[in-house]
């Protein structure tokens, strides 16, 4: 089959390789769609922080957003998966330590996260093998393009519910990314005002398209009360500045990761009595995601600004947008889509 491989940062390839085979547990899955997500672009980059700690290394096959079509079974896998549309959480515990039997996988040390960490292949491939305790079935309203949009919609999910809002209350996003626009749209159902800050004239303008009437640059944010301020950015300055914008007694919710080290003033986080919380994966997230696309409480199709193949993927990788793409953030890729004649 067909894989999109990384053999080191800046160079890849995409390759011919073994086609999976479902082990003890595990299913085959033919890939029908897949994300891509700024980890991959860190790894593309190099400064993926795991392949400097040992989690992963080159060559690596990306790839945690996916949505696909279940093909075989390994032994212990009941037959009736065969032909069920999934998707599949990215994050893989051990099953036997504390942090896992108290339903924490994604906590796990051990843990291998699919197209990440350890020696477990991504989704950038024709096929993918996963175990079946990690599916979700996706029913019949939910497509394959909403099928890979369930695992970031599932981080944005947990951060909309940290952020603890209500009829009443008002939030601040900060950054219109992908995440951060799936933030909006998640805190948006719970009734509060909700706000978005990003940098350019462009995300702004899609921010507004999608409905959201207060988008603001950094320096226009008005001085209103914000009862939880989410940081979805990558932006090293942006954790300390939500901790500022926030009302006393109020919540901060980090979800975004800079590449070096962000700062805050604990004094200040105290005597404003202010809650912060870490969110780390999209596990517990996932079935009430699919439950909210299903229902089309959230809609985040329009984040989609292309599908492409694997032959486009280290173009993806490297920052170009493909010909014709939409306003949206975030492309996704279809392995099953041929080659060009002169690429095959």
């Amino acid at each position: 089959m067909r894989a999109f491989v990384l053999t080191g940062p800046g160079a890849y390839e995409v390759q011919e390789v073994p086609s999976p085979v479902a082990a003890p547990g595990e299913v085959v899955v033919d890939v029908e769609r897949v994300g891509v997500c700024g980890t991959d672009v860190e790894f593309f980059t190099g400064e993926m922080a795991y392949l400097h700690s040992g989690h992963a290394s080159y060559p690596l096959r990306p790839g945690h957003e996916w949505s696909g079509r279940v093909a075989a079974v390994g032994r212990g896998v009941a037959r009736s998966w065969i032909g069920r549309r999934v998707m599949g959480d990215t994050m893989l515990g051990d099953g036997t330590c504390r942090r896992c039997l108290k339903g924490r996988q994604h906590l796990c040390e051990k843990r291998q996260e699919v197209g990440v960490r350890g020696d477990r292949p991504g989704a950038l491939a024709e096929r993918l093998a996963v175990p079946v305790t990690s599916l979700h079935v996706l029913p019949d309203g939910v497509d394959s393009v909403l099928g890979a949009l369930v695992e970031p919609g599932g981080n944005a999910l947990r951060a909309a519910q940290a952020a603890a809002l209500g009829p009443g209350t008002r939030a601040l996003v900060l950054g219109p990314g992908t995440i951060g626009l799936l933030v909006a749209m998640f805190a948006r159902t719970t009734g509060a005002e909700v706000h978005l800050m990003g940098q350019t004239d462009e995300s702004l303008a899609f921010a507004r398209g999608l409905g959201f009437e207060h988008v603001w640059r950094e320096n226009e944010i008005p001085a209103l009360r914000f009862d939880a301020v989410v940081d979805a950015s990558n932006a090293v300055h942006l954790p300390a500045a939500a901790l500022d914008l926030v009302e006393p007694g109020g919540r901060v919710v980090l979800i975004g990761l800079a590449g070096e080290p962000s700062r805050i003033d604990t004094r200040t986080l105290a005597l404003k009595d202010v809650t912060a919380v870490g969110i780390l994966s999209a596990s517990p997230g996932l079935a009430a995601t699919i439950r909210a696309y299903a229902a089309g409480t959230v809609d985040p199709r329009p984040l989609v600004a292309a599908t492409v193949g694997l032959d486009q993927v280290g173009t993806v990788l490297a920052g170009q947008r493909p010909p014709g793409a939409g306003p949206g953030p975030k492309i996704h890729v279809d392995p099953r889509l041929p080659f060009p004649k002169s690429a095959s």
